[in-house]
Order: structure tokens, then C-alpha cells, then sequence
């Protein structure tokens, strides 16, 4: 839908909606620039000061995907006007002020309208040096890919509506969706990052296609280092499926290719779809181990997946 909207005409739209990146970028001087994105979702836990915090966390880490430094706020929310206790989006509210103030990012005002469903998130507005943008469409062949969270949330709420996962499941969970990608990207404008992306609903899969097609190159990962968050892989070889997850699946299949020792609870974690996640970036090859050490000394569970290669078929190979 989105190919059929006119081009872009302004010369300071620097990245616009047509390459699928996270945030848009707008510059306002030769060394400045504003990063902008919104995001919103239903709740994905039970408590609502948790879910504030997971939701804000998420709509952050649209502006560390970009390398930039978010700096104002605005919510949205969607509430019942009847039948639900007002305390609950106190909660949320309160949750996501918590994450927002950890961030250094102000909410400065917001918008809410009457919902039978209850929805929440924020609309960002960052800076960004417009010489230094991570960008979906940089990433270069020989590239390294470092993934920056472990993967699985999408499988683990599944299983959470089913009270099938553990407390200490749901616990590292919600620990991994509610850190902010903060630490990361600091730490990671020190290196050369090319590209980058931030996981969420497309799944790792999808992400790496978004990537492989905004860049014109292929990735090939594997997934004897890509990590998982605890009883993940149970989770998914016992069938806590989300319904994104086989959306992605219909989505993304025809540019996949899975090498016959990928066990089937491995492929569908790659395509799970994931609420918060850390950051895929595109290093250059040099600097990728440096990175991954530098994370991991500050307690980003970062680890090197694959490479980018010269553009072929299939888009996506997992070895």
C-alpha cells in the first residue's frame, strides 16, 4: 500500500517511509536532525504499571534503532469509558512515565480517546546527527550481524494466556521487554555500525528481510548462535504459537532458507514476533567481536548471528 503513495519531495526528509526503517529522520541543520516515530499495542501482561513500562521501552527503542537520542514524548491511549477501573491506566501511565524518566525523555502532552480495548504507547521525537543515521538500507556485504536481546517473547506471552509458562519465564521475559535499548545504542555509536533495526513484530526473520531488501544484499544467519530466553524453545516445540507468528510465516517463508539440521521449534522462534526487542545491527566486520565484548561488560546479552553477503537467492539463508 505504502508503494503506491507519492515520493517524498522534501529535500530534508532524509529518510521517509518508503525503505521500512524504524523512525523517520528529518534534517535540521548540517549536523542535526530529528528522528520521529510512534508506536502503540494492546496490553501483553497482566499488570498494568508493567505493560506502561514495556510499551514505552518499545516506542524507544524505535530512536536508538536510528542512533539517536530521544528527547520528547507523547502518549496515546485508547480506554474504556465505562466498566473499567481508572486506576488501571494510572498504572500504565505511571509505568511508562518510570521508563520515559530512566531515558532522560520527556512526556510533554498525549492524546486518548474512548476504546472497548484497552491500547497504549507513545509518539518519540529524537536527534539524530544526519552524518551517522543507522538506516535499514546501509548495511554492507562482509558485514557482521549482532543481535542484542535474546528472542521469544511472542511464543512466552502465547504461553501465558494458557498459564503454561513458568514464573521465571514470564519473569526473564519481562525483564528483557522492559530494559531499554539505551546502553546499547550509546555503546554502539563508539563502533562501525552500518545498519541497523530494532526486533519487534516482523520477527528476526522479518527484520532481516526488511534489512536484506532496503540494502540490495542477502543474510545468512545462524542459528546455533542466535540465543534464546528460558523454555523458549519448549514453548514453541510444544505448539504456543502466536497468530503473528504464522503471519510472519505466510509473509516471509518464499524468501527463507532453512538448512536441514534447523530443528522446526528453532524456525518458528526466528519467526516469532517480538514486543521490545533488542537491536539487529549491521557491523563492519572488523568491529563486530569488539562490539559484542563491549556490550557484553555492560550486560547486553549481544551476540554475532551472521554476515551480510552479495545479494542472491534465496534473501535469507539459516544454517
Amino acid at each position: 500500500m505504502l508503494s503506491k503513495l507519492p515520493k517524498q519531495t522534501d529535500p530534508n526528509v532524509l529518510i521517509g517511509f518508503d525503505t521500512a526503517d524504524d523512525a523517520g529522520v528529518y534534517q535540521l541543520a548540517p549536523d542535526l536532525a530529528l528522528v520521529q516515530t510512534v508506536d502503540f499495542f494492546t496490553p501483553i501482561v497482566d499488570d498494568p504499571y508493567t505493560f506502561g513500562q514495556i510499551a514505552a521501552v518499545n516506542s524507544l527503542s524505535d530512536v536508538y534503532a536510528m542512533g539517536g537520542r530521544p528527547i520528547s514524548a507523547l502518549s496515546i491511549v485508547g480506554f474504556p469509558q465505562a466498566g473499567r477501573d481508572v486506576s488501571i491506566l494510572e498504572g500504565i501511565l505511571q509505568g511508562g512515565l518510570s521508563k520515559m524518566q530512566e531515558a532522560g525523555c520527556a512526556v510533554i502532552g498525549g492524546h486518548s480517546i474512548g476504546d472497548e480495548e484497552i491500547k497504549f504507547g507513545y509518539a518519540v521525537t529524537g536527534l539524530v546527527d544526519p552524518r551517522r543515521v543507522w538506516a535499514n538500507a546501509s548495511a554492507r556485504e562482509g558485514d557482521r550481524l549482532v543481535l542484542t536481546k535474546r528472542i521469544g517473547t511472542g511464543i512466552i506471552s502465547t504461553a501465558l494466556k494458557s498459564n503454561a509458562a513458568s514464573e521465571s519465564t514470564v519473569r526473564a521475559a519481562i525483564e528483557s521487554m522492559s530494559t531499554l535499548n539505551r546502553a546499547t545504542s550509546e555503546t554502539a555509536l563508539k563502533f562501525a555500525v552500518h545498519g541497523a533495526t530494532d526486533m519487534t513484530g516482523f520477527g528476526l526473520l522479518g527484520h532481516a528481510r526488511g534489512m536484506a531488501v532496503a540494502s540490495k544484499v542477502s543474510l545468512v544467519l545462524d542459528h546455533r548462535r542466535i540465543e534464546f530466553l528460558p523454555d523458549a524453545t519448549d514453548l514453541s516445540r510444544r505448539g504456543f504459537l502466536p497468530g503473528g507468528l504464522k503471519r510472519n510465516i505466510e509473509f516471509i517463508s518464499d524468501c527463507v532458507a532453512f538448512a536441514g539440521g534447523v530443528p522446526e521449534e528453532v524456525r518458528n522462534l526466528l519467526y516469532d514476533p517480538q514486543t521490545s526487542g533488542g537491536l539487529f545491527l549491521a557491523v563492519d566486520a572488523t568491529d563486530a567481536a569488539n562490539l559484542v565484548n563491549a556490550l557484553r561488560e555492560i550486560g547486553v546479552p549481544a551476540q554475532e548471528v551472521g554476515e551480510v553477503v552479495v545479494k542472491t537467492r534465496p534473501l535469507i539463508s539459516v544454517r
